[in-house]
């Protein structure tokens, strides 16, 4: 009501609660607060809702609504964004003395790139730090850390880091964590760090779970169960490599009860996100007959992804998909020249290129050629080849 009756305050307010998906317009006609006192109302942020508010307040002159404004406009739906207008209204509400203000008018600048800047990025940053912002606070010691318009201080970067990490900011904690553990700025103290790293884990930092899964999983002796908790959480959040890790000690049963569907459907996840390890391991778990049937179809793309990229053994295993078959249609010219590539470094893709020029298939036929690659394979330990090889002497 109050926002509705003209108070810039409220305005913002509602804003903001919008933003956070706190509040949501009902069908129904109910007072949008009405939800806040729902237990289990969670909703998505409704950033028109937000920009209506944000701009009465912003244009009646709240610093927050500007500062909100800002926001929405350089970080809100694509269509709404306007960078040049988001930082006339961060200028505004910075100079107002709001350090959300500050804070946006930094980041604005950074986003531009513009080196001239740097040292106006770093005063507005500390603006905000002053103003206890523990984002503010975490930035401005990656930025003491780094020399980023400021004279470089590891100490005080640290102590900066501290500062954010005890209020709770876990971006400020991963990384106080692990230079801890590394000892790359501060005094090493591999027990403070875990916890630490632990800390930003919990709060949600997907980093600090995968380094941990990591941390656990190569420590000596492994912890494979404790690497499994890790490896999930990250994982369950949309970490690739935790997925692809996770995969493994399904496949493997280390620490988790050995399943090779369940691990099947993380190397999925991974691969269906873009991972391109987890593509070739699940290429190869298809080329020994498990995973499921959509899965083939994208075996021999994810193959030549990673072969364009210089992997031999992804090079081999293309090879073998054109000459099966295999999520592509046969083709023995392909196969061929794949299997050529991956002959450099991969002692059966030598084997089976020489039988290749042996029997001209894919290619012409080629003995002399093909007995110097049977050779090749021989020394790499194929006994195949070995045993062809001797073919060539009777």
């Amino acid at each position: 009501r109050a926002a509705n009756h003209g108070s810039a305050d409220a305005q913002a307010l509602l804003a903001a609660l919008y933003l956070a998906g706190l509040v949501a317009a009902d069908a129904d006609g109910r007072d949008a607060s009405v939800s806040l006192f729902e237990q289990d109302y969670s909703g998505e942020p409704d950033f028109a809702a937000a920009l209506g508010f944000a701009t009465k307040a912003a244009e009646a002159g709240s610093a927050t609504g500007q500062a909100i404004l800002g926001y929405i406009l350089a970080s809100g739906p694509e269509p709404m964004r306007d960078e040049d207008a988001a930082q006339r209204w961060y200028e505004r509400s910075a100079a107002a003395g709001c350090a959300e203000g500050s804070l946006g008018l930094a980041l604005s600048l950074a986003r531009r790139g513009r080196p001239e800047q740097r040292s106006r990025i770093a005063d507005e940053v500390r603006r905000a730090a002053d103003a206890d912002l523990p984002t503010a606070t975490y930035l401005l010691a990656v930025l003491t850390e780094h020399g980023f318009g400021v004279t470089s201080d590891l100490a005080a970067a640290a102590r900066l880091y501290q500062q954010a990490a005890e209020k709770g900011l876990a971006s400020a904690q991963f990384r106080l964590g692990l230079a801890l553990i590394d000892g790359s700025f501060v005094a090493p103290d591999p027990v403070a760090g875990e916890a630490w790293m632990r800390r930003a884990a919990l709060a949600g930092n997907v980093e600090a779970a995968h380094f941990l899964g990591d941390r656990n999983a190569k420590s000596r002796p492994p912890d494979f169960a404790e690497a499994a908790t890790w490896y999930r959480r990250a994982a369950e959040a949309g970490h690739q490599a935790a997925a692809r890790a996770l995969a493994s000690l399904y496949l493997t049963g280390n620490g988790v009860v050995r399943d090779e569907k369940e691990g099947t459907r993380w190397l999925r996840t991974a691969a269906a996100s873009g991972n391109q390890a987890a593509q070739v391991d699940l290429a190869n778990l298809v080329l020994r007959g498990a995973g499921e049937p959509a899965d083939t179809a994208s075996v021999a793309r994810w193959f030549e992804a990673a072969a364009l990229s210089g992997d031999l053994t992804a090079a081999f295993n293309l090879g073998l998909c054109f000459t099966k078959g295999l999520g592509v249609c046969q083709d023995d010219g392909q196969a061929a020249r794949w299997l050529r590539r991956a002959a450099e470094g991969v002692a059966d893709a030598q084997y089976m290129y020489a039988r290749m020029l042996r029997d001209g298939r894919g290619v012409v036929a080629d003995a002399h050629h093909a007995r110097a690659w049977f050779a090749e394979a021989a020394e790499g330990g194929v006994l195949d080849a070995q045993v062809a090889l001797a073919d060539f002497f009777f």
